[in-house]
């Protein structure tokens, strides 16, 4: 299926592959490509709230 989303490729060692994998199918992710997305957006959140937490209100 063709998308209009920016794509790139990336390169892994074998065991952040097997931990994309597990978190896959424990996941039920149906491609490798969502569940290492949704991985992105979660790390993103946590940089995110980190950030928050080194700006002072």
């Amino acid at each position: 299926m063709a998308t209009t989303k920016p794509r790139f490729m990336v390169s892994v060692d074998e065991n952040m592959f097997k931990e994309i994998e597990d978190f896959r199918f424990e996941k039920r992710y149906p491609t490798r490509s969502e569940a290492t997305t949704e991985l992105i957006r979660l790390g993103l959140e946590v940089v995110k709230k980190q950030k928050n937490k080194l700006i002072p209100k």
